[in-house]
């Protein structure tokens, strides 16, 4: 296993503390110290030794601190900025009738989606085909039927957009009516046209990782250190999609909570979101009413996990996490003013 660093001992203000603390990828945390992992052992080591010590000795080391402390810039996407510098919300919009949280229970979906911009969020992600276990596939036709009136009626409306799919046709059909960022379960592995699509119509894409993305999203999982192995598979992701034309500035990565994981593998990732930094690119979670929330609260289902859903959210806004894809925008929005008013006062000093 190869080494890698995830930021601990968060701070709240870098007042008066020059060279002991350093910065979450241009955002509103501040470590002091990293843990690092290798070769299955763990060992802390204070960012003010870092320098001198494992940084000026390992080259991944320094590599990855870089890439951990620089700041993320904005997507400039026509009229729309989405920044970085602090978690966003994006609001999930599915146009499906077997979503496993909220399948045809929208309504007017543009309308859904222009309310959710109103209340806050950063970002629209629409969906027409169901990643819930067992879920049938989708025909990209009618996949393309379903999704592509209302992101063209969203993107009218100038809401930022973007469109939940692995299917190539889906993904060219939504950004020609208006989409402008890929979301894609698969990682555009599902698809053997998808990465070219992405790469000629010069959008950013996300990249989730599911343990087997070409034949579906919830493969078996099997992993020996879960947060390296998904850290490391995202990386050569990465580097492959970078290769594939796309360029590194415009890839978003998530690490698919739920998908291929098991409880104890969810905790695991939640507990060490912080390490994703290290692969240099805007992070999103998406834990909103999954089914680990369920699994912690007596099997609430899936309208029952507000509560669950919140707790999760800050929990990626903690690490430091740019991008939280959620359900329930105005009350997650709530919540991180609140959270960004407690970051506030801390930064005062009072």
């Amino acid at each position: 296993m190869s080494l890698h660093l995830r930021p601990v001992q968060l701070v709240d203000t870098a007042v008066g503390r020059d060279g002991e603390v350093a910065r979450i990828a241009g955002g509103m945390q501040w470590f002091a110290a990293y843990e690092v992992i290798e070769d299955g052992a763990k060992r802390t080591i204070a960012v003010a030794d870092f320098a001198t010590t494992l940084g000026a000795n390992d080259e991944r080391a320094a590599r990855l601190h870089a890439a951990i402390t620089a700041p993320r810039p904005p997507l400039m996407l026509g009229e729309r900025t989405l920044r970085f510098d602090q978690p966003q919300v994006a609001g999930i919009l599915n146009v499906t009738p077997d979503s496993f949280s909220d399948g045809g229970a929208t309504g007017d979906p543009v309308a859904a989606g222009v309310a959710m911009a109103a209340a806050g969020a950063a970002l629209i992600d629409v969906g027409g085909e169901s990643t819930r276990p067992g879920a049938a596939l989708v025909w990209e036709g009618d996949e393309v039927k379903r999704v592509e009136p209302v992101v063209r009626g969203l993107a009218g409306a100038g809401t930022l957009v973007s469109i939940d799919t692995r299917k190539a046709a889906v993904m060219a059909a939504a950004l020609a009516a208006g989409a402008a960022i890929v979301n894609d379960v698969a990682a555009l592995l599902w698809d053997d046209c998808a990465l070219e699509v992405v790469a000629s119509a010069r959008c950013p894409v996300i990249l989730m990782h599911s343990p087997d993305p070409a034949r579906g999203p919830h493969g078996d999982g099997r992993y020996g250190n879960v947060l390296a192995d998904v850290f490391d598979w995202l990386e050569a992701r990465v580097a492959a999609v970078v290769t594939g034309g796309v360029d590194r500035s415009r890839i978003i990565v998530d690490p698919g909570i739920g998908f291929g994981k098991t409880l104890a593998d969810n905790l695991a990732l939640l507990n060490g979101l912080a390490l994703f930094h290290g692969l240099g690119c805007p992070v999103m979670l998406g834990a909103s009413r999954k089914r680990m929330i369920g699994a912690l609260s007596n099997e609430a289902p899936a309208d029952r996990r507000l509560g669950g859903s919140i707790a999760l959210a800050l929990k990626g806004a903690e690490a430091g996490v740019q991008l939280l894809r959620v359900h329930d925008v105005a009350e997650t929005v709530q919540a991180l003013k609140v959270w960004r008013g407690l970051r506030d006062q801390a930064l005062v000093g009072r």
